[in-house]
């Protein structure tokens, strides 16, 4: 693959160009417009004035055509406009992305924040500066749910992964055709509602609608009424009781009975939706694809009749247009002059009755295809990362030069762990890096488990359930202290030890809120306890005591720390991960650098 920012840049001029011709050939032609238009009206009444009536009208009817061939250019003009701005906007998003700027993206996804989840607050999945924030780039409602979904909810299936991996990788040489399908999404006026409803809707159908005399009198009745007013405009031998008949008859039946205006308008809500899901599925529906993963997708994409299921949505699309204008005063006469209403219900519950429940597994598809798109991201722009290999043979991690992908220059450790030796206990100074090491681990294996690649140069792991123990503070609204807090999560961690093989925790200076005694003994027998029922993980501590454990566990837990070195009078940290117990102290240190006076002898 070529070099991504060589590629951004390129394609961000191509399309900011092309913006900038589109932009001046439209403000060109709406003076071109405004001329025919006024020259035309001129010259039609100059020959209306010299009582050329006919030569007045042709060229009004001239103009008249001219300027609305003028008008529908300038709309696809318009429209060209929009697409080439939108792709500059991929683009160039993509070049601050790979900048480090991505943190000024707007769709955060704060929506998803969840302080009760075993690990996604920890490990900064959602909110500013996330995982979240920085690939996502799905613009429907579901596409961000099924993100959200692959990062929070890790398959148990190891071909799953690797169908999903192979398909990553697959989208992530399609960088043309991936940006297309996303910049549809980002046609949208706004937002992308959630589609819950229209797929409620789409799930039942009324077949009253549908029977054959309904049918046979729907399409009928309009036809009749609508000849014997045309009879009657045009001869004097029809009554004007047969077209009011008619009418009269019509009316009726359209407004008694059945109320259409809720499903009626409800389809017409979605209407900017179902376009944008149609565009979508249409580039998708035209490609060819070769990883499994996508061939599947598209296997589920046509309807009862085989029919694909662009060409079904684009049908809805159509009906949802011809809804509209329904409140207009003028559509009144039209309504009833054709049941407008009842023939549109007839569309309307013909398509559910065909189509109506493969829309779940269309739009899913969508939504699966973006979150695939948005991690092929990390693929294409990180074309040195590895995409990771998942074990079923034994539990364990191993990790070679592994750094923190949100992190712009990170530092990489190597790590590994099994059950032999599957607990590591961190020690180090302040701002050491211990923390990070474990966030590094977690985002890691975060996205391992959703297929992407990760931050590293080898990277293999089992199937693990992630729990997490670091970041824990107060609920006033639920009048839980830090301290409880913390307990409630290790308590989640060891019930699930409990009941589980495979567990993978972190924690962060655990029982922080308790004396230190109370800390040291705390920690030691969570930790013993953890490692007795074989679960595997991290614990990072200012308590060196607990480096004994490491002789007493027969190197079941082994130590690991970071150092700090001084220099120029000040401190430096290199954050490279050492075996053995930290034998350097900062606190007294940092705490003369906030300008407390300490003695010489204490630091």
């Amino acid at each position: 693959m070529k070099d991504p920012k060589i590629l951004y840049e390129k394609r961000a001029k191509h399309y900011a160009g092309r913006k900038e011709r589109l932009t001046r050939t439209i403000n060109q032609l709406s003076n071109v417009r405004l001329i025919t238009f006024l020259a035309g009206c001129g010259l039609a009444g100059f020959f209306y004035m010299t009582h050329s009536t006919s030569w007045s009208f042709g060229i009004m009817a001239l103009t008249i055509v001219t300027f609305v061939a003028l008008v529908i250019w300038h709309q696809n003009l318009r429209t060209r406009q929009n697409y080439n701005q939108v792709f500059y906007e991929v683009y160039d998003q993509a070049l601050k992305r790979l900048g480090g700027e991505w943190k000024t993206f707007s769709d955060a996804g704060e929506d998803f924040k969840d302080s009760a989840h075993p690990y996604s607050e920890d490990l900064d999945l959602f909110g500013v500066g996330s995982l979240f924030q920085w690939i996502n780039t799905a613009k429907t409602f579901g596409g961000r749910n099924k993100l959200k979904e692959w990062l929070t909810e890790p398959p148990t299936n190891v071909e799953l992964i690797q169908k999903k991996q192979e398909a990553i990788k697959e989208l992530a040489g399609n960088l043309a055709w991936r940006q297309r399908f996303l910049a549809e999404a980002q046609m949208a006026k706004g937002p992308i509602k959630s589609p819950n409803a229209i797929i409620e809707w789409a799930k039942t159908y009324d077949k009253s609608y549908l029977r054959p005399g309904v049918l046979i009198s729907v399409r009928a009745l309009p036809i009749v009424t609508i000849t014997f007013l045309l009879l009657y405009l045009m001869t004097a031998k029809v009554s004007y009781w047969y077209p009011l008949t008619g009418v009269i008859i019509q009316t009726i039946i359209l407004f008694t009975g059945k109320k259409r205006g809720k499903a009626l308008n409800e389809v017409y809500t979605y209407k900017e939706s179902i376009k944008i899901y149609e565009k979508m599925l249409e580039r998708f529906e035209k490609r060819s694809f070769q990883s499994d993963y996508l061939k599947a997708l598209k296997l589920g994409l046509y309807d009862r009749d085989k029919k694909p299921a662009f060409k079904q949505i684009k049908k809805l699309s159509s009906i949802a247009e011809l809804i509209a204008n329904r409140d207009n005063s003028m559509f009144l006469a039209i309504n009833i002059l054709t049941l407008w209403d009842i023939q549109c219900m007839i569309a309307l519950e013909s398509w559910k009755e065909r189509s109506g429940r493969y829309l779940t597994r269309w739009l899913e598809t969508i939504g699966e295809l973006e979150a695939l798109s948005s991690l092929a991201i990390i693929r294409f722009d990180h074309q040195d990362w590895v995409i990771p290999e998942i074990i079923t043979e034994r539990p364990g991690i191993d990790a070679v030069s592994m750094g923190h992908p949100l992190l712009k220059e990170a530092v990489c450790n190597d790590l590994s762990l099994d059950r032999r030796s599957g607990i590591l206990l961190i020690t180090g100074s302040n701002m050491s890096g211990k923390s990070t090491l474990l966030r590094t681990l977690g985002i890691n294996l975060v996205l391992a488990y959703a297929g992407a690649p990760v931050c590293a140069k080898v990277f293999s792991c089992s199937i693990l359930q992630i729990y997490t123990c670091m970041r824990v503070s107060d609920n006033l609204g639920e009048s839980i202290s830090s301290f409880y807090a913390e307990l409630l999560r290790i308590k989640q961690i060891v019930s699930a030890s409990k009941t589980h093989s495979n567990i993978f925790f972190l924690l962060d200076e655990i029982f922080k809120g308790t004396n230190s005694q109370d800390r040291h003994a705390g920690a030691k027998v969570l930790i013993q306890q953890l490692s007795k029922s074989g679960a595997m993980g991290m614990v990072s501590t200012h308590d060196l005591e607990l480096g004994s454990m490491e002789h007493e566990s027969e190197r079941r837990i082994r130590n690991y720390h970071f150092r700090e070195y001084y220099k120029n009078n000040e401190i430096h940290f290199d954050y490279k991960l050492r075996p053995g117990i930290s034998t350097t102290r900062n606190a007294m240190y940092l705490i003369k650098m906030a300008g407390i006076d300490v003695e010489e002898n204490k630091l």
